[in-house]
């Protein structure tokens, strides 16, 4: 990391991306190009991306596949897994590389790789070929990072555009035909299938959208009937019945963008209703945390707007007495508007609101505190009686789990199952918030 940044330093952005560029190539030639030897499936959007991606790798095993994975959740390869630690989505070249050699020797047929738009901007993407890219939303987020949403926007794109250069290959002895998989319930859905010309493109979503009505007979699945219950979701799919033990009515986009790969790779429904029956629990999306307390504890990874106003549609479900909200933002350069809007929005949505230190970088975490707050004030919280501001992340959660009482609903976002904190100088602080909130929880057992 060091080294990365002395060389990012002395160079000129040209040559730097040069750089990438040849690490990208060193690290396929490196490791004798293993992407060739398996059927390659990008993950790309806003949100979304790491629990499709945690579905989508278990519908391939129910279907016999030996599949590998890499996503902000979790590095996975044939039944070894290993929670994501490196605090990155998308490993650098080398490491990517490393991995899918170790999916080919493990024997896997397929790869699933949770690629973002910086990496594109990294050329971590080059000289790895995709079979499959499949994009879960686009909408506004990460713009100060690439200047824009049109830039943000045009980076995934790119995705797309090299799915479309990369070679054909073969998958079970057939040619297997290069597929974009398009959320056709995002208007951004026309960009994407006009990038990927000459591939063969595919839609999932609801049937009752306008643009999506438009491009009906591309469609690969087509649910509808989404309803939650005391057990999980129940929907359909083509006049399919699917029962699925996960909440949370968003949760089925992404249990159906898996179930397009799925489709397009021929698995059948019989098999498909009994993998979605049997799908696990996401680490740290929507995660409950029971150690016996009278009241709900709910961890999730949302940290944006959009999947934290989806977070509350699926938690207002479960009629809770009060929601008191623990969250904070992230520093470092990442989108600082992201802070007063948020803020905002768990102002009005929640009853109590903890405001607390995420992952700052090399950004003062007072500062990012006090724009998420002052948003939240001007929404309607009062500091010491419905807000607080508390920087050590394992006392604000103590003190969310103080002010619960039975039937309350605790939300602790922005970090899921991250393994690390990221503070300043370059220092990862080991970290998961499903572990501190159940030490936290045992301590006031004895009061429950």
């Amino acid at each position: 990391m060091a080294l990365k940044k002395y060389i990012k330093k002395i160079l000129p952005a040209t040559l730097f991306s040069l750089y990438h560029w040849k690490m990208a190539l060193l690290g396929a030639l490196w490791y004798r190009q293993p992407s060739k030897e398996l059927l390659v499936i990008g993950v790309t959007g806003t949100s979304g991306k790491s629990s499709t991606i945690y579905i989508l790798r278990q519908l391939l095993e129910q279907a016999g596949y030996k599949v590998g994975a890499l996503s902000t959740i979790e590095f996975y390869i044939n039944g070894w897994q290993k929670l994501n630690d490196r605090k990155m989505t998308t490993l650098g070249r080398m490491q990517t590389q490393r991995f899918l050699r170790r999916m080919v020797n493990a024997g896997c047929d397929v790869a699933i790789i949770e690629t973002t738009s910086q990496a594109v901007l990294q050329y971590r993407h080059r000289f790895i070929n995709y079979d499959v890219m499949l994009l879960t939303n686009l909408y506004p987020e990460h713009i100060e990072a690439h200047g824009g949403f049109e830039n943000y926007r045009n980076a995934k794109i790119e995705l797309f555009k090299h799915l479309a250069r990369c070679a054909p290959k073969k998958l079970r002895g057939t040619v297997f035909p290069k597929t974009a998989i398009l959320n056709g319930n995002n208007e951004q859905a026309a960009y994407f299938a006009r990038a990927a010309h000459g591939v063969m493109t595919l839609y999932f979503g609801h049937k009752d959208l306008p643009w999506y009505k438009e491009s009906a007979e591309d469609r690969v699945v087509n649910f509808a009937d989404v309803r939650v219950t005391q057990e999980g979701t129940d929907f359909t799919v083509e006049g399919q019945a699917f029962q699925s033990p996960l909440y949370g009515t968003y949760t089925i986009m992404n249990v159906g963008a898996g179930l397009a790969v799925a489709r397009v790779l021929g698995i059948e429904w019989p098999v498909l209703q009994n993998a979605v029956a049997q799908l696990s629990q996401i680490p740290g999306r929507l995660e409950c945390i029971d150690a016996g307390q009278p009241f709900k504890v709910i961890i999730d990874y949302a940290f944006e707007p959009v999947a934290m106003s989806e977070l509350y549609k699926t938690v207002v479900g479960f009629n809770p007495r009060r929601i008191i909200h623990v969250l904070g933002s992230t520093g470092g350069g990442r989108d600082k508007a992201r802070r007063f809007t948020v803020g905002a929005l768990v102002g009005k949505k929640a009853d109590y609101v903890v405001v607390t230190n995420e992952d700052p970088y090399d950004t003062p975490p007072e500062e990012i505190m006090r724009d998420v707050a002052s948003a939240a004030t001007r929404a309607g919280k009062q500091e010491g009686l419905t807000l607080w501001q508390i920087l050590d992340r394992q006392k604000a959660i103590a003190h969310a789990f103080s002010l619960a009482q039975e039937g309350d609903a605790v939300l602790i976002t922005g970090k899921g199952c991250e393994q690390a904190m990221c503070v300043a100088g370059d220092k990862k602080i080991p970290w998961d918030d499903r572990v501190v909130s159940k030490d936290e929880l045992l301590k006031l057992g004895k009061h429950f």
